[in-house]
């Protein structure tokens, strides 16, 4: 989707912001490693990264859709781990930075068709705890846990009963803004105070 990040930068740049975009596959190490370097030759730091990309492609286990289970992994699980695995470094010899994973409610419970999906969410909350332990302090971690939210996530479900039930599960939905202000107020507060996570839920949802 680089067409909407190129008109995003250009808004940013005409309102006297300074922004840079690159494409990047999560699942690709390497990839990631290069995004990491040419955002700190732009702008001198890696102050935060947020690894926000993430698939659910929902399916009962009995249809074995393995490929889709694959997909999950690489993107939800290995993205993430990519993620930390380019910018840590680059955070500890800066001394500092900050982390912001997106989890999901289903890093919280499980429910039927999603289960492969919300053991990747579940990953990402022990990933994202375990660096937080090991941080020693200069670098914060950060889980932001959206409910519902207004996306492009379902679009990718081929299995059909899944796909059905996400049209009435996503009847109540967050707009995409509301992930970004909780990701701002984490990221907004003064350096010593880490907001380990953050659930955010439509008001109306009884998910």
């Amino acid at each position: 989707r680089t067409d909407r990040w190129a008109e995003l930068t250009g808004r940013l740049g005409g309102g006297g912001g300074s922004a840079a975009y690159r494409r990047l596959d999560v699942t690709d190490a390497a990839d990631v490693r290069s995004f990491v370097d040419a955002a700190r030759a732009t702008f001198g730091r890696v102050d935060v990264l947020v690894n926000n990309a993430g698939v659910m492609p929902l399916s009962p286990l009995e249809a074995l859709r393995t490929e889709e289970w694959d997909r999950m992994l690489d993107v939800n699980v290995r993205g993430v781990l990519h993620g930390i695995a380019a910018a840590l470094p680059v955070m500890r010899a800066q001394g500092g930075g900050h982390f912001v994973n997106i989890a999901s409610v289903g890093a919280y419970e499980v429910s039927p068709t999603a289960a492969v999906y919300c053991a990747t969410k579940f990953a990402v909350r022990a990933l994202s705890e375990g660096l937080r332990q090991e941080s020693g302090g200069d670098v914060r971690v950060t889980v932001v846990s959206p409910g519902v939210t207004e996306s492009e996530l379902a679009d990718g479900i081929g299995d059909p009963s899944a796909r059905e039930a996400m049209r009435t599960y996503r009847a109540v939905a967050l707009p995409a803004a509301a992930v970004a202000d909780a990701i701002a107020f984490a990221i907004g507060q003064p350096a010593d105070v880490d907001v380990n996570e953050l659930v955010v839920r439509p008001a109306a949802s009884a998910q």
